[in-house]
């Protein structure tokens, strides 16, 4: 529980209690409106509560994250962990310290490139020739090209 009364924490958590207060706080706002006569606001008057469960819904999310990874680095530490240790086999590679146990590298696949038809190198070879007269050729048009 400590881990949620950093810096960053406490201003997650002021941050969520001033977006919960206003988006509520509008919402009442265009209900108040909506009685009024202006009935577009009765859109709005649902569309604010919803952002405000959003809010919520990102804050419960990280929460859980935070807790669940305090967990898995006190099962990691605990006094069991040396004892689970021993009993790792010893050929198995550690994981890195600093990476993440949950995230992996992405797996890279390498593709060779298709061999090209004849028909496509003539017209990349008729291609690149048209682009090297451009090039040769600044003040030159297009239409110029006497290929």
């Amino acid at each position: 529980m400590k881990r949620l009364w950093t810096p960053a924490w406490i201003a997650r958590h002021v941050a969520t209690v001033v977006l919960v207060g206003g988006f509520l706080g509008l919402g009442w706002w265009q209900v108040s409106r909506a009685a009024g006569g202006n009935t577009l606001s009765w859109g709005y008057a649902v569309e604010w509560p919803v952002f405000a469960g959003f809010v919520c819904y990102v804050w419960w999310r990280e929460l859980r994250h935070a807790l669940r990874a305090q967990a898995a680095d006190d099962a990691a530490t605990g006094p069991d962990a040396t004892a689970a240790a021993g009993a790792v086999d010893a050929a198995a590679p550690a994981p890195s310290p600093a990476a993440p146990s949950g995230v992996r590298r992405p797996v890279r696949v390498r593709v060779p490139a298709a061999p090209a038809d004849d028909a496509e190198d003539a017209e990349l070879a008729a291609y690149n020739r048209y682009l090297r007269w451009l090039n040769a050729n600044p003040g030159a048009r297009p239409g110029d090209y006497p290929g």
